[in-house]
């Protein structure tokens, strides 16, 4: 069975609801966006510090 219908299957599962429905309520703390702006604005090379290497 592939991997996405496995995925599918999970999420339509009574479990997967509860893991679906506590993702959307950790998402939506303004502390975890703020965690998720920064990572993504290193990754972008915004920011960060200047932390790691530099050749």
């Amino acid at each position: 069975m592939p991997l996405a219908d496995r995925i599918r299957r999970f999420l339509r599962s009574p479990q997967g609801q509860r893991a679906r429905n506590r993702a959307g309520q950790i998402a939506r703390d303004p502390r975890n966006q703020a965690k998720a702006r920064s990572l993504l604005a290193r990754f972008r090379g915004k920011g960060g510090g200047g932390h790691g290497r530099r050749y």
